[in-house]
């Protein structure tokens, strides 16, 4: 049966490979990307049936309208999937004072979903990129009043949204699959060759989880659980996604930021 999928961040990287191969199985992708020429050619490299989407994740009110754009073309979503990330960035500090990663790699992929749930079925999937890179969440940094360095940044937010994963898929009842994966660790992508100045392994791997998160069988029962793809299997989060009052703590702090734009 033919899907409807978005995939943030689709224009380069993981995002386009998956995009790739979702619509190569015949399935309707929705791409999204900050650059309208980017997500043109991007369209052209993916082919088959797909609609494109501008959006600057780092923005809140961009992410509303995102959801009112898809909204507005499609009463149904069966997946979304949360690929969208940032590492190092020329402007890590926004206007309003917060961290552009727990921005863009944590409240945008929580306010995108809020908002479409509504048109996602029960046996819909919403796959969260995780990392192996996952830190305990300094929460008065994530409230954009304490700077830290990019990989800091960039664990501590990783380890925010496979906590929200976890913790929304518990409260959630007859709602669509919500996991978190780690794609992999060091991929080929641009974050990482950027990032880490190497070349990285092949992408295919991570492209590869994602469709089977998106689609395959071994994840239809998985809401609320964490993949790790650099061990193959399904697996424990760092320990303070278990710790009830941090993750209570982490959970708040990120409905206060989102309610702040609402």
């Amino acid at each position: 049966m033919t899907k409807i999928i978005l995939i943030t961040g689709s224009t380069d990287g993981i995002g386009l490979l998956t995009a790739k191969k979702l619509a190569a199985e015949g399935h309707k992708v929705l791409l999204h990307g900050r650059s309208a020429s980017k997500l043109e050619r991007a369209a052209a490299e993916v082919g088959g049936d797909v609609e494109t989407y501008s959006a600057d994740l780092s923005d809140l009110s961009a992410v509303r309208k995102l959801a009112d754009n898809i909204r507005a073309k499609h009463d149904q979503l069966d997946v979304l999937i949360n690929n969208a990330g940032v590492l190092k960035a020329p402007q890590t500090v926004l206007e309003n004072g917060q961290d552009i990663r727990f921005v863009v790699n944590t409240l945008a992929p929580y306010l995108l979903t809020e908002l479409l749930l509504p048109i996602m079925p029960a046996d819909g999937r919403v796959v969260n990129l995780s990392s192996a890179a996952q830190a305990p969440v300094n929460i008065q940094a994530m409230l954009g009043q304490v700077p830290l360095a990019d990989m800091d940044a960039y664990a501590q937010s990783k380890l925010a949204i496979t906590i929200w994963t976890l913790e929304w898929a518990k409260a959630l009842t007859d709602a669509p699959m919500m996991v978190a994966v780690n794609p992999g660790s060091l991929l080929a992508s641009k974050m990482v060759q950027e990032g880490f100045g190497i070349s990285g392994n092949d992408m295919n791997i991570g492209a590869d989880i994602l469709t089977d998160a998106a689609l395959g069988e071994r994840f239809a029962g998985a809401s609320g659980a964490y993949f790790d793809n650099d061990s193959g299997d399904f697996a424990d989060p760092h320990a303070a996604a278990r710790d009830k009052d941090h993750t209570a703590e982490v959970m708040n702090t990120i409905r206060t930021l989102i309610s702040q734009t609402g």
